[in-house]
């Protein structure tokens, strides 16, 4: 589904150059549910924010479905981050004027879907994630976890194929993240979304399949799941981010 080929990324200007990227090459299956990890600094947001095209790589290429990203039209990328990308924020990004239906259904409304398809396709999937009952309720009504629910239902509701989270659990208590950790391994498994998120946090990482891990803009370590628990899963991460150097608390 996914293909990234040797991506660089750079900032700064010719005096102070900063590589986020080197030459980073990996291919995401349809299914996966990919985790990417690393020290703060490591290069793995940069890294999710050149697949989704919120930001361009400096050399290297992106493929999905074996398309360039980068030769995109503007209308086609505009197209393809609509149908095709769905985005979980750390701060949610709800809008407050939008009650939480509007807010989960906007790219439907976008789209100029017909607005009874639209109520339909919203209920279907707040039903999904148990947030049936908030649909009339604007965004500072609700919980932070009620809110990160919503985020995902507003990802997946227009049947994205590729679901991106950047620290999708970095704003909810230990019970809120558990949730949304097993409704995305839900969505995962029920209805076959890709998954990439980027996290800090080990026990977040132990739901995935797979696991990237970056150091100083490359991959350092990969490891998948298998057959294992994720209790046994959850320990082998630690002992990579302790590989990665420094205190294994400054990175999980």
């Amino acid at each position: 589904m996914l293909e990234v080929k040797n991506i660089e990324k750079y900032y700064g200007s010719k005096n102070n150059v900063t590589k986020a990227l080197d030459r980073v090459s990996f291919t995401v299956e349809d299914g996966d549910f990919m985790a990417i990890m690393g020290a703060s600094g490591s290069g793995k947001t940069t890294l999710l924010n050149c697949i989704s095209t919120i930001d361009a790589v400096s050399a290297g290429d992106v493929l999905l479905d074996g398309e360039s990203i980068a030769e995109l039209s503007a209308a086609k990328l505009a197209q393809f981050r609509r149908e095709r990308l769905g985005f979980v924020f750390q701060d949610f990004n709800l809008l407050d004027t939008l009650t939480v239906e509007e807010n989960i259904g906007l790219a439907l409304s976008l789209n100029h879907s017909n607005p009874r398809t639209v109520k339909e396709q919203v209920g279907k999937v707040a039903q999904k994630l148990d947030i049936t009952e908030i649909l009339g309720k604007f965004p500072y009504q609700i919980s932070g976890g009620q809110k990160q629910r919503a985020a995902c239902a507003r990802a997946i509701v227009a049947g994205q194929s590729l679901l991106l989270a950047d620290e999708p659990t970095g704003a909810l208590d230990s019970r809120a993240s558990k949730n949304l950790l097993e409704i995305m391994t839900r969505m995962n498994r029920g209805t076959g979304a890709t998954i990439l998120m980027v996290t800090h946090d080990a026990y977040s990482a132990s739901y995935a399949g797979r696991i990237l891990f970056l150091k100083d803009g490359r991959i350092f370590h990969e490891l998948l799941r298998g057959e294992r628990s994720r209790s046994v899963f959850y320990h082998e991460i630690l002992d990579v981010l302790a590989l990665l150097g420094g205190d294994v608390s400054d990175v999980i």
